[in-house]
């Protein structure tokens, strides 16, 4: 297989890859080279204490991108640098794996790019998704390693695989277009202007203190897939999108997961333990107690849009009012609001005598006719 080299940051890998995969082959799909930054280490002596010893540093090197599409967990690649330690990174779609997995089970579904517009049995579904095993995922990523980067066994060691970011999203499929497209506009449109940093620190679980330093605020974004408002706090954001026009998707993203806490088994340095709320540790066995604490977060995010006002009822009823129309060959323009004649008769159609018995066209005539009428002063 040949190796295909990028030589521009701006090149998209994943548009690369999909030129050289028709989205069914299994197995080993391409693989992409880069000159990337990655740690190294050199030769440092101290003067003072007379020693020479290993300095760790940045530089560049040349990385593959070994892209794979994997029977068991689907679409990845494995990220290898060619210079020491060999640091590798691995990315994976919970998504692709579920897809898998229905297919074991026998369960229809249907995709948009990386989220479901449907599944034959949605609670079901999502019980396997909670149920994912991180012992299974541990074995699947020494494999992995193996594979891509046999070098490690010649020092006889093992990969510690730690988290570097984790998405955790809440989908809401809707049956059609049409019904999300009328809720969004309100949606999006709300969070913007009532979303504050204690409202964002809340829906994360935490509580912003006054000596905060990190980033907090809002982000609007117009992508192909959809529009898209995003909450940061720190390393930590949530976001809400439409994918497709047709799936309302609550999505938290984590670069730090040491950012969040939970009740956890704490050693002392004494060798002595304790259980207490600690920081979330950044190995692959925290997806764990992520899963409830990004899903809580999602959950919190949900309920907040929920209590927005739904005005569509309203504009509809207003552009109803305001827009021309055509009946039976004849033009009839609609009412403005900040014309002096239009406020007349809402006026007039608005008085009390006409809420018993309603009003004809001659009340209207004789309101408009009776309004006192203003004159230009004498000259």
């Amino acid at each position: 297989m040949d190796i295909i080299f990028i030589r521009s940051h701006k090149a998209r890998k994943e548009d690369i890859v999909k030129e050289n995969w028709d989205g069914e082959k299994q197995g080993l799909i391409c693989i992409l080279s880069a000159m990337e930054g990655c740690q190294r280490y050199q030769p440092w002596h101290d003067k003072i204490a007379h020693k020479t010893f290993l300095k760790a540093t940045q530089g560049k090197c040349p990385h593959y991108y070994f892209y794979f599409n994997n029977p068991e967990i689907g679409f990845g690649y494995v990220r290898v640098p060619t210079w020491c330690p060999f640091m590798l990174q691995v990315y994976l779609n919970g998504h692709n794996w579920l897809a898998l997995e229905l297919q074991k089970k026998g369960i229809d579904y249907s995709m948009l790019d990386n989220a479901f517009d449907n599944i034959a049995d949605f609670k079901k579904a999502q019980k396997m998704a909670d149920n994912l095993s991180i012992k299974k995922l541990h074995k699947k990523l020494d494999w992995l390693s193996n594979l891509y980067c046999p070098v490690h066994n010649e020092f006889d060691i093992k990969y510690h695989w730690s988290i570097m970011q984790v998405e955790y999203s809440t989908d809401i499929v809707f049956k059609d277009q049409k019904d999300l497209a009328l809720i969004y506009d309100e949606l999006i449109s709300t969070a913007i202007h009532t979303v504050k940093p204690d409202n964002i620190a809340s829906f994360l679980g935490q509580k912003l203190h006054g000596n905060y330093i990190g980033e907090v605020g809002n982000n609007y974004h117009v992508r192909i897939e959809g529009r898209r408002i995003k909450h940061v706090m720190g390393t930590v954001s949530i976001k809400m999108y439409d994918k497709y026009s047709k799936i309302l998707r609550i999505e938290t993203t984590v670069n730090n997961v040491s950012q969040f806490k939970h009740y956890r088994t704490v050693e002392h340095r004494d060798g002595t333990t304790s259980q207490k709320q600690a920081s979330v540790k950044k190995n692959i066995y925290s997806l764990e107690p992520l899963l409830d604490l990004l899903g809580a977060s999602n959950m919190r995010y949900i309920e907040f849009i929920s209590a927005i006002e739904d005005h569509t009822g309203g504009k509809m009823q207003l552009n109803k009012i305001t827009n021309p129309k055509v009946e039976n060959n004849r033009n009839y323009k609609g009412i403005n609001f900040f014309e002096k004649k239009d406020i007349k008769l809402i006026q007039i159609l608005t008085r009390g005598e006409f809420n018993i018995n309603g009003f004809r066209a001659k009340d209207i005539k004789n309101g408009v006719s009776h309004s006192p009428r203003h004159r230009s002063p004498e000259s």
